[in-house]
């Protein structure tokens, strides 16, 4: 990467109809994003360029169509909005790296856990629009629930992009930065909690005689379908709840079992871990 040669690369376009769109890091969270942008059509593939050290995850880019390096700094110099896309370890190394090419022009979008805004305003120039996002699993299949929050210098203007853009992976809410490792707890982590409960559903249903695969997948059309429900009707989950139950029969007695095994009570205890943990990776 030391061995770039930025005499070589013209500056990005700043047509504000022509987006060019960087991505430092190109693992797999990364991957989810710009399949979400590229299949709703925010950006073509020619105009995005991702850097990663070997061509491991190179190579799902270029597949898309996306232009590929090995340069951090041929990212930002060929795009207008960056996104950083690393291990929470190396980014402060990466901000040191491309520190110089960053310009008043810039939008930097950081993806990293754990690192405050505060901090990604420290490490890059004074006049940086920074903003900062966190996704979740889901993004990978164009379903994610994502927040950002934004920078001293990013205005109205790079909030309603960025908006726009992510709008194409899922659900995207703008967040005072306090919320982002709550909505780690809840989202972030909270994928994994619905899969164990996925899983549990379709061992219950395994247990009284129904095949493995049938179970599993009408446990996740039974999660899918409960999701859709809550989003579209903007019922409150507990009115959903007890719309599905009726009086003697099998939900209540089922619901029943669930409250004396607490299992809200311990989801919320799972979400407040997740959190807290979330929040200390912050302070490492």
């Amino acid at each position: 990467r030391r061995g770039c040669d930025p005499g070589a690369w013209p500056r990005a376009a700043m047509e504000a109809s022509e987006l060019w769109v960087g991505f430092v890091g190109a693992g797999r969270m990364a991957g989810g994003l710009v399949r979400g942008l590229l299949q709703a059509g925010k950006v073509p593939a020619s105009n995005v360029l991702a850097s990663a050290p070997s061509d491991k995850n190179l190579d799902a880019w270029r597949e898309l169509g996306c232009r590929t390096t090995h340069c951090n700094l041929e990212v930002v110099h060929r795009s207008t909005l960056v996104f950083l896309a690393t291990k929470p370890h190396i980014l402060p190394g990466v901000l040191e790296e491309i520190r110089p090419a960053v310009g008043s022009h810039h939008i930097v979008v950081s993806l990293v856990a754990g690192v405050t805004i505060q901090t990604l305003q420290r490490l890059l120039p004074p006049w940086t629009k920074v903003l900062r996002i966190m996704p979740n699993l889901p993004c990978v299949v164009q379903a994610g629930a994502m927040v950002f929050s934004r920078g001293t210098n990013a205005g109205d203007e790079e909030a309603a992009l960025l908006q726009s853009l992510l709008s194409s992976c899922g659900l995207c809410e703008e967040v005072p930065e306090s919320y982002i490792d709550i909505h780690t707890g809840l989202s972030g982590s909270g994928v994994a909690y619905v899969y164990l409960f996925a899983e549990a559903l379709a061992e219950g249903a395994v247990k009284m005689g129904m095949p493995g695969a049938l179970a599993s997948r009408i446990a996740a059309q039974t999660l899918l379908g409960a999701a859709k429900m809550l989003l579209e009707t903007g019922e409150h989950p507990a009115k959903l709840r007890g719309d599905v139950c009726t009086p003697g029969g099998t939900t209540i007695y089922a619901l029943h079992q669930l409250e004396k095994g607490a299992l809200r009570a311990t989801v919320m205890d799972a979400v407040e871990a997740a959190t807290n943990r979330a929040c200390d990776m912050a302070k490492d």
